[in-house]
C-alpha cells in the first residue's frame, strides 16, 4: 500500500527512456542532464589526491569541511554581493538536490503552499510533496518566441497558506531565464507576503546570447529570506561528485543543518577538496564551456527551423511542442526513439499547462558533429 506522502508522486521517466535507448551508439542521448565536457583539470587531480587523504575518509564535519564552506561562502558572496559567514550560513550537502529537500523540510509545515513555475524540474515539484507541502504552479507563457513568467498568475496564486517561492534560473526543462523586471516582481511579493525564496542556482551562470546575471538575494529585502542551493554538477561538469551547498539566513540555517544530519548525515568526503578547487577555477573556464553549449543549442535550433521548438535562453535543455504536432509527450518520446533514434524525455508530470505537450531536448551531451541531421530525424519520426 502506498503511503500518503507518495500517492501524488509519480516515477521519473528519464531512466525509462535511458534504459530503452540502451547502448545503441546511433542514438542521440538528449534525455538526461549529462555532458561530455570534462571537469576542470585541477579538480580531477584533487580528486585523485583525496584517495590518500585520511581526512577525506571521514563522516566529519557533518556540515562539510571548513575549507569548502569558506570557498562556497566566498563564491556566493561574490555573486550576490551579500557577505555570508561560512560557519553560520553555509552547509555542504550531497548534491544540490539534497540541499533543496533539507530546506523544504526545515521550513514547511504540512499543507504549506509553495509557488513554482510551470513547467519546472519534476524533482522540485515532488520534493515539495515529500516535505508535506502543496505545489502551486505558475505558468511560463510564450511571448515573441521566448518564455516569460505570467506575473499576473503569480500574484493570483498567493494565498494565506503560501510559504515559499521555489525557482530555478535558468529554469529547467524550458531554458527560460528570468529578466530583472520579473525578479523584481517576484522578490517584491516575497517581501510583501513574508515568503521564503528557495533559489535553485545549479545553472545560474549558464546564460546565452549575452544575457546578464542577477542573484535574487541582492535585491531589496531578500538577503534575509533567500536560500541559495548550488552545486558543482553543471557549471563545473562534476555530476558524479555529488557535492552541493545551501547558503542562507543564519536563524534558519541551524535547522537546515539539523535536517541534513538526520537525512544524509554528511556530504561526500572524497569529493570536497575537488569541489573547493573547482570553485576557484578562473571564470574563463565557464565562459569557454558556455560558448560550446550555446553552439550546440544553436545547431539544434537551426536544424529544427520551422518546428515548434522554443530556444533555451540558458541551461542545458529546451522544449519541443509535440502537442502542436498532434502528440502527447509519451507518444512523441517513443516515436522519436523508435523511428528517429533520439532519446528525449516526455514532460508529463513536469507541469500542468506546459507539461504533457512537450518533450525535452538536452543539448549538453552531444557534439555538433553528431547533431547534424537531427532535423530530418525529428520530422521523419513525428510525421502523422
Amino acid at each position: 500500500m502506498t503511503v500518503d506522502r507518495l500517492k501524488d508522486v509519480p516515477g521519473f521517466s528519464i531512466d525509462r527512456v535511458a534504459a530503452a535507448a540502451g547502448t545503441d551508439a546511433d542514438v542521440l542521448r538528449l534525455e538526461n542532464l549529462d555532458t561530455d565536457l570534462r571537469p576542470p583539470q585541477a579538480a580531477l587531480e584533487a580528486t585523485r589526491a583525496a584517495i590518500d587523504d585520511d581526512d577525506a575518509n571521514s563522516y566529519l564535519p557533518f556540515v562539510g569541511s571548513a575549507e569548502l564552506r569558506q570557498v562556497v561562502a566566498r563564491h556566493v558572496s561574490r555573486l550576490s554581493s551579500i557577505a555570508y559567514d561560512p560557519d553560520r550560513q553555509c552547509v555542504i550537502t550531497a548534491g544540490g538536490t539534497e540541499g533543496m529537500l533539507n530546506v523544504l523540510l526545515a521550513t514547511l509545515n504540512p499543507g504549506d503552499e509553495v509557488l513554482l513555475t510551470d513547467p519546472t524540474y519534476a524533482g522540485m515539484i515532488y520534493r515539495v510533496r515529500l516535505a508535506g507541502g502543496v505545489p502551486r504552479l505558475v505558468p511560463f507563457v510564450l511571448r515573441e518566441g521566448e518564455w516569460r513568467l505570467d506575473l499576473d498568475a503569480l500574484v493570483k496564486a498567493i494565498s494565506d497558506r503560501t510559504r515559499m517561492v521555489f525557482l530555478m534560473n535558468p529554469s529547467m526543462p524550458s531554458g527560460a531565464v528570468l529578466d530583472r523586471a520579473e525578479w523584481e516582481a517576484i522578490t517584491a511579493l516575497c517581501v510583501r507576503h513574508s515568503l521564503w525564496l528557495l533559489y535553485n542556482a545549479a545553472m545560474e551562470r549558464i546564460l546565452y546570447d549575452g544575457r546578464p546575471y542577477l542573484h535574487p538575494a541582492s535585491l531589496p529585502g531578500m538577503a534575509d529570506r533567500t536560500f541559495t542551493v548550488g552545486s558543482i554538477s553543471k557549471e563545473y561538469r562534476m555530476i558524479g561528485w555529488r557535492v552541493g551547498w545551501v547558503v542562507g539566513p543564519p536563524p534558519i540555517m541551524a535547522d537546515v543543518a539539523k535536517v541534513g544530519i538526520y537525512n544524509v548525515v554528511t556530504p561526500v568526503g572524497l569529493a570536497q577538496k575537488a569541489a573547493a578547487v573547482a570553485l576557484e577555477t578562473p571564470d574563463g573556464d565557464l565562459t569557454d564551456v558556455v560558448a560550446k553549449w550555446q553552439q550546440r543549442r544553436d545547431a539544434i535550433v537551426e536544424e529544427l527551423h520551422g518546428e515548434p521548438l522554443i530556444p533555451a535562453a540558458g541551461g542545458w535543455s529546451m522544449l519541443l511542442d509535440v502537442g502542436a504536432l498532434g502528440f502527447d509527450s509519451l507518444t512523441a518520446s517513443n516515436r522519436l526513439l523508435q523511428s528517429g533514434k533520439i532519446a528525449a524525455t516526455p514532460m508529463r508530470h513536469w507541469g500542468q499547462i506546459n507539461g504533457d505537450r512537450f518533450v525535452r531536448l538536452v543539448f549538453s551531451n552531444e557534439p555538433i558533429s553528431r547533431l547534424a541531421g537531427i532535423g530530418e530525424r525529428v520530422r521523419a519520426a513525428l510525421k502523422n
